[in-house]
This record gives C-alpha cells, sequence and structure tokens, in this order.
C-alpha cells in the first residue's frame, strides 16, 4: 500500500504561482510512477503530468506544459507540482496519484487539495 497526502492549494491570483507537495509513505517508490491528476466542477478528471521516481523523467499534459513543473524529493518521499502563471481555468481539485511503473493504472490516491485561481 502507498499512502498519498497532498497540500499546498490555496486562492491565488491570475498570473501567480503555488506548489502542491504530494507526501508518500508505505514502501519504496523506486519502481513508481508519481502523477498529478486535476478535476473541475462539472468536468471529468485530467491528467497533468508525471513523474517517474527512478531517474525523474517528467511528462506534461500540453496544456500544463511550461508553465507547471513536476519534481521529486528522495529523501522526504515528496513529489511536488510547481504551478507558475496560473489561469483561472486551472482551478481544480488536484489528485496526487502513484502507480507501478510497469502498470498503466493508477492505484494510490490522495485525498485532494483545492487550487482556485481569480481573475
Amino acid at each position: 500500500q502507498v499512502q498519498l497526502v497532498e497540500s499546498g492549494g490555496g486562492l491565488v491570483q491570475a498570473g501567480g504561482s503555488l506548489r502542491l507537495s504530494c507526501a508518500a509513505s508505505g514502501r519504496p517508490l523506486s519502481s513508481y510512477v508519481m502523477g498529478w491528476f486535476r478535476q473541475a466542477p462539472g468536468k471529468e478528471r485530467e491528467f497533468v503530468g508525471n513523474i517517474r521516481w527512478s531517474g525523474g523523467t517528467t511528462y506534461y499534459a500540453n496544456s500544463v506544459k511550461g508553465r507547471f513543473t513536476i519534481s521529486r524529493d528522495n529523501a522526504k518521499n515528496t513529489v511536488y507540482l510547481q504551478m507558475n502563471s496560473l489561469k483561472v481555468e486551472d482551478t481544480a481539485v488536484y489528485y496526487c496519484a502513484a502507480r507501478s511503473s510497469v502498470r498503466i493504472t493508477w492505484d494510490y490516491w490522495g485525498q485532494g487539495t483545492q487550487v482556485t485561481v481569480s481573475s
């Protein structure tokens, strides 16, 4: 089992920045991929990006590429989502997720953290 706890959400003005954290525990993560997703009211959950714990390779959705950056801190077992140049349409509940690198199903999810971007 992997437990994920997000933090760092809040209210920010358009053009501002916010950093989300996802603290992971439960088992070694070296063979895992950590992902960020978001879900806006009335919309389906959307993939934001992911990072391979081993090697740190990242991948981003086109909607956030160039504005969001995912990183990890091995010592703290924490993944970060740095969000810059935020837009009103980035408003959503943001979720951290984890899956084994040999699987395509995201098996573990955090509780989510609200990000609200005001105009």
